[in-house]
């Protein structure tokens, strides 16, 4: 077991989500004063350290989630790679920080109380003495305190966490370990007790100097380049007074120069500022808005509903790196949601949504602004299939080689699978594809090689009836649900004459009573579910998912597939899948993209790429994924 260096673990590590109650007594002192009639609160310090640590918890958040707006960040990214799920998980206590400096500055008022006591909402003259104390003092103090952590006896046990996170973002400047947050709430309590101590203190005071503290920490670990080239130009001197996003960077990934904190100025007395770092902030700052690489493929996806339309880095980093569900936090937040989604419907156009690398390839995931009931209106289907075709001739004209379309922005009856967007534009160079031919590889491949029937739900949409052709040419029963003799017909004769009585029509899910493989390909009511036997197998490619009402049948997941191993940056699950995991179309994508096919995949199924595409998966290193193994249905 590996020896923990002291004082390098939080106080209060194995309470988990436990450890806010730690604000208890706060909270405690602020409703009891209410509760006595004391209606102070200007002269409640206990209400006044918590309003500043939530202040600061929303601060750095709402700063993290600005940072993750691709959209509006992914030209001014300094290091250009995704936040990983390690990373994520790292820093998953980053607001530990704000919960210890909080029991810090309570003890510090209940110790020293008169310096604290009646302070005016605002002093002139503390204005004046709190910076020069930083000046002096913090800035001083924090340049030694963190070039001695880089030291050889510090580094490992109390620095290298922080600098685990490959990609500095706002919320990692609180990853950090106990011991290293100590010393840095000693270099921000010294200006304020300072202050206060001199006679000169005030609310403002305190108020502003934690909440500036904390912007320019989020500002340098931003990893996004916002500060204008000119000011520089204009004002030589100000490279010494305040760094940059991209002067922290280099210490972050070097760490052997750029130890200040705020003002290299200090670098540059000690010797240890970067010369690389005014160029390389100009360059940054010069190329912001030009594209600067270019993705090979690109997941066209779309929201589901309202709530899990905040399922998104930029909304919640950490609930985005979990599997979807529905929770309680997200009721509250439902009418902004609800006022986003007007907007989107109104101005909004295609967007960047998340990015990962996959051998030296460039993967994104862009998102049409509209939600899965506008697919159902009639009169919104014209609006969607112009963001959808804006969206395929921007990834054309960038020179994307893969687009990839999910879910229902390749629905038949929208654009033909997206074989409207092919016959309109001939001459595309980037490949269309619906991965529809990689989902019929991953639910057929689920079905048990013993299975002699099997009942088919949907069975003439495209995937429906390449589910039906391949498996009556394996020798299974397809008992096809569908009332239209005619289509029905169709797909019959498509298969090889031998084969052709293996497909058999029906129009009652009373058919199946003896069918234990139903493979679902539209939605099914709990009442149409009764019909199959107990220990059914529920196979299915309908969204959104059948409801597992049956205890004693079991269900499948919608087709999925995990990305190989070596995926790079990624740090978001796709709706429901678990993380690393992605719907089999986006995977199909994915594939098409690796073995540089120069097809379109749009229309009807071919069912001979079927086998082609699914060995063409498993070379490359994806990974098929079920909720139940072939062996045990």
């Amino acid at each position: 077991m590996a020896k923990i260096a002291p004082f390098s673990a939080w106080p209060w590590e194995n309470l988990g989500s436990f450890k806010y109650m730690l604000f208890g007594p706060l909270v405690g002192s602020i409703v009891h004063s209410g509760l006595q009639g004391v209606d102070h609160l200007a002269s409640n310090w206990c209400f006044h350290v918590f309003f500043i640590s939530s202040l600061r918890f929303a601060l750095y958040m709402w700063y993290t989630n600005f940072c993750n707006m691709l959209f509006l960040t992914r030209n001014r990214l300094i290091l250009e790679q995704g936040i990983d799920f390690d990373q994520i998980d790292k820093e998953w206590d980053w607001d530990n920080f704000v919960i210890s400096q909080a029991l810090l500055a309570s003890l510090a008022i209940y110790f020293v109380p008169d310096g604290f006591a009646n302070l005016p909402v605002w002093e002139t003259k503390g204005l004046f003495l709190i910076v020069v104390i930083h000046v002096l003092v913090s800035e001083h103090l924090y340049y030694w305190v963190h070039r001695s952590l880089h030291g050889n006896y510090l580094f490992t046990p109390y620095h290298s966490f922080h600098h685990a996170s490959a990609v500095p973002q706002p919320v990692t400047a609180g990853s950090t370990t106990f011991l290293e947050e100590v010393l840095v709430t000693t270099v921000i309590g010294l200006p304020v007790l300072g202050c206060c101590l001199s006679g000169y203190g005030s609310k403002t005071i305190i108020y502003g100097y934690v909440l500036v503290f904390d912007i320019l920490r989020c500002f340098g670990h931003s990893n996004v380049e916002i500060m204008p080239q000119w000011i520089f130009e204009y004002f030589p001197l100000f490279k010494y007074i305040l760094y940059t996003p991209t002067y922290y960077s280099l210490h972050h990934t070097g760490m052997k120069t750029n130890y200040c904190l705020f003002m290299p100025l200090y670098d540059f007395l000690w010797n240890t500022l970067n010369t690389k770092s005014w160029a390389s902030q100009k360059k940054i700052s010069l190329a912001a808005g030009k594209s600067t690489r270019i993705p090979d493929f690109v997941f066209l996806a779309h929201c589901v509903d309202i709530t899990s339309a905040m399922h998104v880095p930029f909304i919640f980093r950490s609930f985005s790196s979990m599997a979807y569900s529905a929770r309680l936090f997200l009721v509250p937040l439902w009418p902004f949601g609800f006022v986003a989604m007007l907007l989107m419907w109104a101005r909004s156009k295609t967007f960047l949504l998340t990015f990962y690398n996959l051998r030296g390839k460039l993967h994104q995931t862009w998102a049409v602004p509209r939600f899965g009931f506008q697919y159902f209106l009639p009169f919104a289907s014209e609006g969607i299939n112009k963001q959808i075709e804006e969206a395929i001739l921007r990834a054309d004209k960038l020179g994307v080689k893969v687009i990839s379309l999910a879910a229902l922005n390749k629905n038949e009856a929208l654009n033909g699978g997206g074989t409207l967007f092919v016959k309109r534009h001939p001459n595309l160079k980037v490949r269309v594809v619906h991965g529809n031919t990689l989902t019929a590889a991953v639910i057929l491949n689920e079905i048990r090689e013993d299975v002699k029937e099997v009942f088919l739900t949907g069975a003439t949409s495209k995937l429906g009836r390449a589910i039906a052709l391949y498996l009556c040419r394996r020798g299974v029963c397809v008992l096809m649900l569908t009332p239209s003799r005619e289509r029905f017909q169709n797909i019959q004769q498509e298969a090889p004459a031998n084969c052709q009585k293996n497909l058999v029509q029906v129009t009652k899910y009373q058919a199946a009573r003896n069918c234990k493989t139903w493979v679902v390909g539209k939605w099914i009511t709990p009442g149409q579910q009764r019909w199959a036997p107990p220990g059914t197998h529920f196979h299915q490619f309908v969204v959104p998912p059948i409801l597992a009402f049956r205890r004693d049948c079991t269900y499948g997941d919608l087709a999925a597939m995990k990305l190989p191993d070596d995926v790079e940056g990624l740090g978001s699950c796709e709706y429901t899948m678990g993380r690393g995991i992605v719907h089999a179309c986006h995977a199909g994508g994915v594939v098409h993209s690796l073995e540089g096919w120069t097809h379109h995949e749009v229309g009807a199924l071919d069912v001979d790429r079927i086998d082609v595409v699914w060995k063409a998966a498993l070379k490359h290193g994806l990974q098929p994924v079920s909720s139940l193994s072939k062996s045990s249905h």
